[in-house]
């Protein structure tokens, strides 16, 4: 498929991003007589990830890029053709080849909207052929993205609003692309910045950084940095051999730790002097490169202490092995004892970042299936009540109660009127014998129309204004919703017309 250079400067999508199966599917519609079908796909989920309550929806504007741009290339069309049985007619591949999405339409959920299952995220319309086409795709631009945003929603839920939350998983990807959507759409769900340069440069993340243990362990000691001078955070007075000063507090802070002044690492020290050099206003400390206790934070203080006496404040320290929390404790302890030994308030409140495998549990799975064709409802019915589908174009709506808290959403069929703030509704609940009835004191539509006919309906909203939507959306959900070990489960609902519906497919032959 051919790619497109968005505004970000990047493609948009890989060349011939689906499945086989898709591409197969596709020939057995254009052979059948059935390419141009007008058809409908959902793009939802059967059950939040990670035992969680919610979903913060994610990957629209990459859905809309990718949508946009949107071709078969000529070497996509013979790979096709090399992998398709011999004697498909040359017909189909010029089909191919003129395919676009200009006839598609797109429904969707807000980027960072809370999302719960059974609600689509996605409905996609148009010529049947196009639309299994673009299934696959679809399901791997959102699903990934979602999973990632909920995670770092998870994150900041247990880290609380006032912690800070850097993400700096990019050498652990799953290449750069899935680096990038990583970075992006953590900075979405709730982190503050990210380590990837790039997806700041493309995507306006805001990027921080802090040293490695490679950087650390570079430096023996016995290195003279070209000009250890540094001059005073005021800009008066002469500059002052920072190493030297450092050497000094040294020998403070080791009384003061009870330890011998020979047991701190001189390469670490040094490593830590020129760090300060480069950035006396952002210094920080990785102090598990050697021991932390005898070596990492000895050498930090002296070096924090030498700059303080300069006018610069250290920025923070990180740990990234061991047991993260006893650690921070004991450090917390210290940096408080050392404040008062050394009359050094600020020092109290250095803070103290930790690092390495900060994550959450398993991945949650997506599906996506196809819920009507030339107009007529599908179903999927199946044994397992779990992977049943719900027929029909659908509307979305989010039902509130007076104080603004969410108490459902529903499902109904698309040609069913809203329902009205105040006014009494029927629904079904899932699995419930009889319908409920609910006034809601406010009622929110879901889905949005983002993409019609192939063009864009409004101007995507831009990241931060999406991460916006997501923090304001998660503190809308009640606490039981919110709690991360056993929530309780939002409901979604059924308006009676579709659950009728849904009886009367279940009773039928199987369509």
């Amino acid at each position: 498929m051919a790619a497109e250079q968005d505004p970000e400067g990047r493609a948009a999508a890989r060349p011939l991003l689906t499945d086989l199966y898709q591409a197969t599917m596709a020939l057995g519609y254009w052979r059948a007589g059935r390419a141009r079908d007008a058809a409908e796909f959902e793009l939802f989920f059967r059950r939040c990830p990670f035992g969680g309550a919610f979903t913060l929806a994610a990957g629209l504007r990459d859905c809309v890029r990718f949508l946009r741009a949107f071709r078969l290339r000529d070497a996509d069309v013979q790979f096709l053709a090399s992998v398709l049985p011999p004697d498909t007619d040359p017909a189909f591949f010029e089909h191919l080849r003129a395919l676009d999405c200009s006839e598609v339409t797109v429904r969707a959920l807000p980027e960072g909207s809370l999302a719960f299952p059974g609600v689509p995220l996605l409905q996609v319309s148009g010529p049947l052929l196009v639309v299994q086409l673009l299934e696959t795709p679809l399901l791997c631009l959102v699903s990934y993205a979602s999973l990632v945003a909920t995670n770092a929603a998870r994150l900041r839920l247990i880290a609380g609003p006032e912690k800070r939350l850097l993400e700096m998983g990019l050498r652990r990807a799953q290449g750069p692309d899935g680096g990038l959507t990583a970075s992006t759409y953590s900075y979405l769900g709730g982190f503050d910045s990210s380590s990837n340069v790039l997806a700041g440069q493309l995507r306006g993340v805001p990027v921080a950084g802090t040293l490695a243990h490679s950087f650390v362990t570079s430096f023996s000691g016995s290195e003279v940095p070209p000009d250890p001078m540094l001059v005073p955070a005021a800009g008066e007075g002469p500059g002052v051999d920072l190493a030297a000063k450092a050497q000094v507090w040294l020998e403070h802070v080791c009384a003061h730790l009870g330890l011998g002044v020979q047991e701190p690492h001189p390469g670490e020290r040094a490593a830590f002097v020129a760090y300060a050099l480069a950035f006396p206003r952002a210094f920080q400390g990785l102090l598990d490169s050697y021991s932390v206790w005898r070596s990492g934070l000895p050498n930090f203080l002296a070096v924090a202490l030498a700059l303080g006496e300069l006018g610069y404040r250290a920025v923070g320290v990180r740990l990234d092995s061991g047991d993260l929390l006893q650690q921070a404790q004991e450090i917390r302890k210290v940096f408080r004892a050392a404040s008062a030994q050394f009359q050094v308030p600020w020092l109290e409140s250095v803070p103290i970042a930790v690092s390495n495998n900060i994550d959450e549990e398993a991945l949650a799975r997506l599906a996506q299936e196809l819920v009507a064709v030339g107009g007529q409802p599908r179903m999927k019915l199946t044994e397992d009540p779990e992977k049943q589908t719900l027929p029909g174009s659908k509307a979305a709506f989010r039902l509130l109660g007076s104080d603004g808290s969410l108490l459902m959403d529903v499902l109904q069929l698309a040609e069913e009127p809203a329902p009205q703030a105040g006014q009494e509704l029927r629904v079904w609940p899932p699995g419930a014998q009889e319908p409920c009835t609910v006034r809601p004191a406010q009622v929110e539509p879901l889905l949005r129309l983002c993409l019609q006919q192939g063009q864009l309906c409004e101007p995507l909203p831009s990241l931060a204004e999406s991460r916006a939507l997501a923090q304001l959306s998660l503190s809308q959900l009640s606490p039981e919703h919110r709690r991360l070990r056993s929530p309780a489960q939002y409901q979604v609902v059924l308006s009676e017309r579709l659950q009728a519906l849904v009886n009367s497919l279940r009773a039928g032959p199987s369509p």
